[in-house]
């Protein structure tokens, strides 16, 4: 009898274990949102090359963009 409430603590405590697993890899396969484009720029046109170049002037805009913003300074540094 001791025997078998060992055996039957330990296959519910197993479904425990594997509901959880299963838990977690259904979180990690969630979908990847798409890469986000401009609305103008839903349809590439031109070579290779004029893509590459328009994909390399809008990333230098968004550097430069962000650059341009003020950081926030801490707390410690304002004294």
């Amino acid at each position: 009898m001791r025997a078998m409430l060992g055996l039957v603590g330990l296959v519910v405590a197993l479904a425990l274990v594997g509901l959880l697993v299963k838990k977690q890899l259904s979180a990690t396969r969630a979908p990847v949102p798409a890469l986000q484009t401009a609305p103008d720029a839903s349809a590439p046109t031109g070579t290779v090359r004029e893509q590459s170049q328009q994909v390399q002037q809008q990333v230098k805009q968004q550097v430069e963009g962000l650059m341009q913003q003020a950081r926030p300074m801490p707390e410690d540094a304002a004294k």
